[in-house]
């Protein structure tokens, strides 16, 4: 048959001008494969407001239909790798998560517990996407939801109030070991040490008699609230800094034109250069306007 075949395209320098390829395709569970976010991802906690956090784990995928997956992602490549796509299913994976945990309304403090939800609702949010390209997501695990370090560390601090329970207790139990501590050694300095705890008995017996059995303490009065700070602004026009200005000074700006609503400016705590238009303090110099002149 190979050479009647050859022989019958002669009128084709007998070689068969109708040839076709055979690709193998392999439809078994790719596993273990890494994601995980660049950059933090903002969201709005109810219990600590704007946060940051980052998160990452492992996924697996397949092929689920070998024709679309030819079709949409071969095309005439020899071969194609699992390592030529992971990186487009990463950046996929991370955008649905960042949508569906900014839109779930879960606590930070409790994503910890819902992570296993958390993956199967990515996975479902991406599953209409790998249709496409005729690959499925089987699993996908979130392993970590971290905060900055700054949000740990404060929640360090909180966690270790909450084990201390009632400072006024915890204040006085500290100053009865030390008391004690004091009483019981002898080489601790004598008169010092037997001086320190007839002081601390002093004042716990104080506190006892202006306890519940006593009067009741007078409160020290509250300190008057500190004055509010005043914003200052530099100024940037054309790749200069001038300034900073008051408020006051800024308004005299307006009124003879030398500040517009375009006028970029920044401020301590603002979030890079703005318009002026965009400050909220600033914004008012623009719309004030004076009355009417009299007879008008």
């Amino acid at each position: 048959m190979p050479i009647l075949t050859t022989l019958n395209h002669w009128d084709h320098g007998f070689k068969s001008p109708f040839k076709s390829e055979i690709y193998y395709i392999n439809t078994t569970r790719f596993s273990d494969l890494k994601w995980g976010t660049k950059n933090p991802i903002m969201l709005a906690d109810p219990e600590f407001g704007p946060t940051r956090l980052r998160a990452f784990g492992t996924y697996s995928v397949k092929v689920s239909d070998p024709a679309v997956f030819m079709r949409e992602i071969v095309g005439t490549d020899g071969e194609f790798t699992m390592d030529e796509i992971s990186f487009q299913i990463r950046n996929i994976i991370v955008q649905e998560f960042s949508r569906v945990i900014a839109s779930s309304g879960i606590p930070v403090l409790d994503m910890a517990a819902n992570t296993a939800d958390l993956g199967k609702l990515v996975a479902a949010a991406i599953s209409e996407t790998m249709t496409q390209y005729g690959l499925m997501i089987p699993e996908l695990y979130i392993e970590n939801i971290s905060l900055p370090p700054a949000v740990e560390a404060a929640l360090d601090k909180r966690t270790s109030m909450g084990i201390a329970g009632d400072l006024g207790k915890f204040t006085q139990y500290s100053a009865a070991e030390a008391m004690t501590a004091a009483a019981n050694n002898p080489n601790g300095g004598g008169g010092m040490g037997a001086g320190l705890g007839m002081g601390m008995g002093m004042a716990m017996a104080n506190q006892m008699q202006t306890g519940p059995w006593g009067a009741a303490p007078v409160a020290p009065p509250a300190a008057p609230p500190p004055p509010p700070v005043e914003h200052v602004w530099p100024i940037a026009v054309d790749g200069a800094v001038t300034g900073p200005f008051s408020k006051a000074s800024m308004g005299r700006m307006v009124t003879d034109g030398a500040l517009t609503r375009d006028t970029h400016v920044w401020t301590q705590g603002q979030d890079g250069w703005k318009r002026a238009e965009d400050v909220v303090e600033l914004a008012q110099l623009f719309t004030v306007l004076p009355p009417p002149p009299p007879g008008a």
